[in-house]
């Protein structure tokens, strides 16, 4: 649901970084290992930041927010959850605001449902993040969780496109050679009504 949007404003989020190009590919890499290390031995990862119930509601809510469909898979296959695992326990300085919006998600789900996040229906899930995905629909007294979904949503979103399921997923064909220049498509040119000079 929040994928279509996301995919559009992908490239923009990602170059609104609060940490460094070498950061991103280190918890990347940090990812990725830990992912091919749970693959080969058979055990799933284990969180050095999150506890159980956390790791699991940062699952749902990555795959909420970037689910698998005909193009790529989830958030949690591309390792979105490990990368997120890294930043936190890299950077101490995050761990507070996204330990707060987890908790504060729950909050409102009991609040609401009786329930935490995890335990809600999806149609339940749905309406908490609904209220929270588009500041300017919010209804009052939400900015913590307005705060920490767009915060949650951008470190989804660098974590699955920045990685090489996410630049597939967007068709990006950058960083390819180009043997040789011929120019703008003529398709193109006619398109933009401009002719060669």
């Amino acid at each position: 649901m929040y994928r279509a949007r996301l995919r559009l404003a992908a490239v923009r989020a990602t170059l609104v970084y609060t940490w460094t190009d070498a950061e991103a590919q280190q918890a990347h890499t940090h990812a990725q290992a830990a992912q091919a290390t749970a693959q080969k031995t058979g055990t799933p990862y284990k969180p050095k930041f999150f506890n159980a119930h956390e790791w699991a509601t940062i699952g749902m809510l990555a795959n909420i927010i970037i689910p698998k469909d005909e193009r790529s898979g989830s958030a949690t296959d591309a390792g979105v959850p490990e990368f997120m695992d890294f930043m936190m326990d890299d950077q101490p300085n995050r761990q507070t605001a996204m330990r707060g919006g987890l908790s504060w998600l729950d909050r409102e789900c009991e609040s609401r449902y009786d329930k935490m996040f995890v335990n809600c229906t999806e149609a339940e899930r749905t309406k908490v993040l609904d209220d929270i995905a588009w500041p300017s629909n919010t209804p009052a007294g939400m900015s913590h969780g307005v705060s920490f979904f767009n915060m949650f949503r951008d470190l989804t979103a660098s974590g699955f496109w920045t990685i090489k399921m996410g630049i597939t997923d967007l068709q990006y064909i950058g960083n390819t050679v180009v043997p040789e220049w011929k120019g703008c498509p003529d398709e193109v040119l006619k398109k933009l009504g401009v002719q060669r000079g």
